[in-house]
């Protein structure tokens, strides 16, 4: 039996929703960007988080499919590198590599503008 909202206790916690597979160790993460030269900014996702405007515009949407089931990653890299990283994990399972929806200049992307002092203003 169910509680009505405002009697929920702090131990009786609404179940999750289903977790998100990893295929992607993240030993395999770290050593992508010196192996491919790529790195993999969202996995796994779903076709919003990977469509999104907030990523860089060299960002790549891949589609690859493990037992049956399509995945999403949204990815950094050229696109031939992309195809051999994903063909060395899984093999025949690449479906598409489609351009993606950022708007961020790559050379931005992860910048964080340091703030200048203030100047003393004269008198």
């Amino acid at each position: 039996m169910t509680k009505p909202l405002g009697q929920l206790s702090q131990t009786d916690k609404p179940e999750k929703s289903e977790m998100k597979e990893t295929y992607w160790t993240p030993s395999e993460k770290e050593s992508l960007k010196e192996q491919y030269g790529c790195e993999i900014l969202v996995e796994n996702g779903s076709l919003d988080e990977v469509s999104t405007t907030d990523a860089p515009s060299d960002a790549w949407i891949v589609t690859y499919e493990i037992d049956g089931t399509a995945h999403r990653d949204l990815t950094r890299g050229s696109r031939v590198k992309l195809f051999d990283m994903y063909y060395d994990k899984f093999k025949m399972g690449i479906k598409i590599i489609d351009y993606g929806k950022g708007t961020i200049k790559p050379a931005l992307w992860g910048y964080n503008s340091t703030t200048a002092p203030k100047k003393k203003k004269r008198k």
